[in-house]
């Protein structure tokens, strides 16, 4: 994908290019397959089309590997997984074990552990959680309560979907505290509605998207949150879906579109991300107190670490921590300050109601 926009991908696919396969993978929303450019299956609409560099990213989204056009090769074992992936899918809400896939695939259980990850990139274990956590999030999109998306997706309880501070983390704990050492973290910088923007990400997914007054500004930030990090400005070169996402929430700030379904790569504490991942579920034109999140993520005395953790969220917009007000309905704090705060919630109110 180094050198493909992604009007050049939708045309590759528009017009089932073979000649781009291998080069990029693409998903579609509405069926949960990944696809090679090449699919003979029909055309999806645009909007409902996710683009992937490698299967990795494309699984870890939930979505499973096409049986028609075979992303992933034909051959008999690479067919065996594909029967795992989607019994995996058929039996989200089901606690499925590895001796279960393991007799699909007719493998024991290690292997099967072993070969599905070198495969696809991903336990079989975190295929099914990703696969629940699009459930929920399908779930909740279609207008169901919080509590009935957790259960109707597989969690069995709040706490398994807030609670495990694993999900969407690309870094160790030892690897959070060292503040990034040893990782690569590419990074871009553009002008929204809202001021200067900045979007960094690591091959996991984006990890910071802050406000501030200029680019060196931003780069400042960016730095204090990784300081051990190896910072690179990426060149749609080496990072070329981190430009896509970009232009992706630029459009979904400056012109309304639909906030992007972009991978993130969370990190925090335990109780950050527990809170940052309740956040995730409030709907677009929804707000929630301090209170009542602390309620729902079953801790109701901590309301005040509700609020540190909103204001130490570093991914703005994506995470939705400007969707949470004080108890008497007031703005409370943002990190970004309190005019971008009030002018997401006015621009959702907007786009709220024209959908209606």
């Amino acid at each position: 994908m180094s050198t493909l926009s992604k009007h050049e991908m939708v045309k590759a696919v528009k017009h089932r290019d073979g000649h781009y396969d291998g080069r990029f993978y693409y998903g579609v929303i509405t069926t949960g397959v990944f696809c090679n450019p090449s699919c003979s299956t029909k055309a999806a609409n645009p909007e409902n089309l996710r683009f992937f560099s490698n299967v990795e990213s494309a699984m870890q989204l939930g979505f499973r590997p096409c049986k028609r056009c075979c992303p992933l090769g034909d051959d008999k074992r690479i067919s065996q997984l594909i029967d795992v992936a989607r019994y995996i899918v058929n039996n989200v809400e089901d606690k499925i074990t590895l001796t279960t896939l393991g007799h699909i695939a007719q493998l024991s259980p290690s292997r099967l552990q072993r070969i599905f990850k070198d495969v696809f990139g991903i336990s079989p274990k975190h295929y099914q959680d990703a696969i629940r956590m699009q459930t929920f999030k399908d779930s909740l999109k279609e207008g169901n309560a919080v509590t009935d998306a957790i259960y109707s997706s597989g969690f069995g309880s709040i706490s398994r979907v807030y609670g495990e501070a694993t999900r969407n983390i690309g870094m160790t704990p030892k690897a959070y505290r060292d503040g990034g050492y040893g990782e690569t973290i590419y990074y871009a910088c553009r002008e929204s509605a809202l001021g200067h923007i900045i979007m960094a990400a690591t091959n996991k997914g984006v990890c910071c998207v802050q406000f501030g007054e200029d680019p060196d500004t931003l780069v400042s930030l960016l730095s204090n949150e990784f300081p051990n990090a190896n910072l690179m400005r990426s060149a749609a070169q080496e990072a070329p879906e981190l430009d896509n996402w970009m232009i992706a929430l630029d459009n979904h700030i400056s012109q309304g579109a639909p906030r992007p379904n972009i991978p993130l790569d969370i990190r925090g504490t335990a109780f950050q991300i527990k809170v940052w991942n309740f956040l995730l579920s409030i709907k677009e034109g929804d707000v929630m107190s301090y209170g009542e999140i602390a309620a729902y993520i079953d801790n109701p005395k901590a309301v005040r670490a509700v609020g540190t953790a909103c204001g130490k969220n570093p991914i703005s917009v994506l995470i939705p921590c400007h969707r949470v007000l004080r108890s008497d309905g007031s703005l409370g704090g943002y990190r970004w300050g309190l005019d971008r705060k009030r002018t997401l919630l006015a621009k959702e109110k907007v786009r709220l109601r024209n959908s209606r």
